[in-house]
């Protein structure tokens, strides 16, 4: 009896001091996001339905639209906007979308989810592979925006994430994707 309350306490105990370094590990200090979050495209690339899968099993409260114009924002009752930033000429092309009519939408999107005081997160979960010079269009324009930004590590490893996002947009790397949950979760308030 004595011994199994201790290993309660001793868990107890443990949980109580992880619980915080994993908070710790993030460079986004408090959530600020709020839900309803409206998940869509910069890019056409099918990185999105992986983010949809993610946030899914985050239990987020979201809907998605990859082809959001920014007067859909007005009868969406989304708080926050959730940006998934990665070319595809392969997506655009489904789409049938040039590369610069996404990036005006993108442009017309992001400006007016700001004037409505929406949070923006971007993500970046395409890696080296969703990287080159259509993603890097998508991303320079994106990015500004964003109020915080997850991008997996390797689509970030020649900085062009830490440059854009500087001292102003925290910004979390994740080594897979199936650890975007996480950092993405704790930026809503509960």
């Amino acid at each position: 009896m004595k011994h199994t309350r201790n290993i309660i306490v001793v868990a107890a105990v443990l949980m109580a001091i992880c619980a915080p370094l994993s908070l710790a590990a993030f460079n986004l200090k408090a959530p600020f996001a709020m839900q309803p979050a409206l998940l869509t495209s910069i890019g056409q690339s099918a990185d999105v339905e992986m983010a949809k899968a993610v946030m899914t099993r985050a239990k987020l409260s979201f809907t998605m639209d990859s082809l959001v114009k920014a007067p859909g924002l007005s009868s969406s009752n989304a708080k926050t906007l959730i940006i998934v930033i990665g070319g595809s000429s392969k997506g655009l092309g489904a789409a049938g979308i040039s590369a610069d009519a996404e990036l005006d939408r993108a442009k017309a999107l992001l400006n007016e989810a700001k004037k409505r005081g929406m949070k923006i997160i971007g993500m970046h979960i395409g890696g080296e592979a969703r990287r080159g010079e259509l993603s890097d269009r998508f991303i320079n324009a994106a990015v500004p925006f964003c109020n915080y930004v997850i991008v997996v590590t390797e689509g970030n490893s020649d900085g062009l994430f830490t440059k854009l996002c500087g001292t102003k947009i925290p910004l979390d790397n994740v080594d897979k994707i199936s650890q975007l949950g996480a950092p993405l979760a704790a930026a809503f308030l509960k």
